[in-house]
Parts: C-alpha cells; structure tokens; sequence
C-alpha cells in the first residue's frame, strides 16, 4: 500500500505536489498529532486476597473505582483445583480468597490494601463474624516483591488502628483456583432471595458506604 494513499487527492500533478509537502516535513506535524491521540489502553494489576468469605469480599471490591474484576475461588492450599465442599472441610489448607484486577492509575495497590483492612477484621483467627475455619482466615497473597514490601508496610501501618494485633497472613501465591459459577458475582445476583446477602452483606456494604469506603450511589 501507498504511504501516501490515504489522501484522497485525484491523479495528477496534485499528488505529486502532496508528495512533496510530505518529504519536506509538513504532513508530519498532523500524523504525529494523530498517532498521540491514539488512546493506550491501561495496564492492569492483580492482587489476590482473603477476608473472610468470598461472597463479602467480592461483593465490596466490586464497588470500588478502579477495580476491572473481582473472581472468588481458592488459594493457599496444597490440593490443586479444590472444590468448593472440600474447602469447606478444612483440609485443603486453602482460604476462601478474592482475585481481582484493578488500574494503579485509579486504584493504587496501597490503596487496596487499605480498603481491605476495612472490610474486615484481620484480628480474628480463622474467622469472620459466625463463619469459623481456616478456610475463612485473612491473608494476602503476593504476586511478586512489591506487593510483599507492600503488604508488609500497609500491616503495619493499620496495626496502629486495632486494639488486637493482626493475623492476617502474608505468603507469596503459588496457584489460584476459580469457585464454581455460581459463587462468581454472587451478591448481584442473590441480594433479595439470600439470607446470607441480606443480613450480612447489604449491612456490611451500607456500613463501608457511611464510611467513605465505598462510594455513594453503588449500593
């Protein structure tokens, strides 16, 4: 193709005239104004963290500007692509986690954190509120060093505000395992037939929301 056939100048000595102007430098200001136009799609980052059961957690970060997705499944165990019943054994050493992309552009790393410390209790030992297991613990999984230092600071920082000292965890993650479907976007889709959503999780988020948490509106 004709770098040049994008002009829509007839045959002739116009086009040779076109030609000209361009190997002399005059088109280029404009294709250069239309090159940085163009928009760079976002760079996205993960985080993969637990607080308790997913449903909660996923039901919070999807309220948060910045946040792309939020997936609930599974993570620090040892048995690779748990199901949702044998997590509730216990046995399989994973927490019932959140995996979420967000844009640092909108949503920092750091700032997530804080959001988390926020839903949740990371006092209480492998439990939130009436659910109790392991599988319920608070922890964070790192995806790399960053995120590690990052966790780090931002728990010590918010151990200022607890009367009892954190327990969440802090270990790096070797595998993350989507729950089944019908965990995914489960409060949107069961907030007026479930007991659970209504009396645990539409208090929770009005309460994120009077705080400042979670912005006004995203009910």
């Amino acid at each position: 193709m004709n770098r040049f056939s994008f002009c829509p100048v007839k045959p002739g000595p116009w086009r040779a005239l076109v030609a000209a102007f361009a190997l002399a430098g005059f088109l280029a200001p404009v294709m250069n104004a239309q090159a940085q136009s163009n928009n760079t799609p976002a760079k996205l980052e993960t985080a993969t963290i637990g607080g308790g059961c997913f449903w909660c957690a996923e039901a919070v970060f999807q309220r948060i500007p910045g946040v792309k997705s939020v997936t609930s499944g599974f993570a620090g165990g040892t048995v690779p692509n748990p199901s949702y019943e044998q997590v509730c054994t216990g046995k399989t050493g994973h927490a019932e986690v959140i995996q979420l992309t967000f844009d640092p552009a909108v949503l920092s790393y750091d700032k997530l954190l804080e959001i988390f410390w926020e839903a949740h209790d990371p006092t209480t030992l492998n439990r939130q509120g009436n659910d109790e297991g392991t599988q319920y613990r608070s922890i964070i999984l790192y995806a790399n060093d960053a995120q590690k230092k990052a966790a780090e600071d931002s728990k010590a920082r918010a151990a200022k505000r607890f009367k009892d000292p954190i327990v969440t965890e802090i270990v790096p993650l070797k595998a993350f395992y989507s729950a089944e479907d019908y965990h995914q976007d489960y409060y949107n889709l069961n907030k007026n037939k479930n007991g659970y959503c209504q009396f645990v999780i539409t208090p929770k988020l009005k309460k994120l929301i009077e705080e400042g948490v979670i912005p006004q509106g995203k009910e």
